[in-house]
């Protein structure tokens, strides 16, 4: 899975007061330097968002 999509990642939430989706990770400036810059760059904090993750646990 490419761990780039920013689209299906847990993190990445709609923010009402700036009217966009951005993501809740805090990375550091070199961090957010190398997801910029690298279009192969894959996200150590990506985690697939999955609805029924928990419902498979019960």
């Amino acid at each position: 899975m490419n761990n780039t999509s920013c689209d299906t990642c847990v993190y990445n939430v709609y923010d009402d007061e700036l009217e966009c989706y951005v993501c809740q990770i805090n990375m550091d400036e070199d961090e957010m330097c190398r997801f910029l810059s690298q279009s192969d760059y894959n996200c150590p904090y990506y985690r697939f968002e999955d609805d029924y993750f928990l419902a498979r646990k019960q």
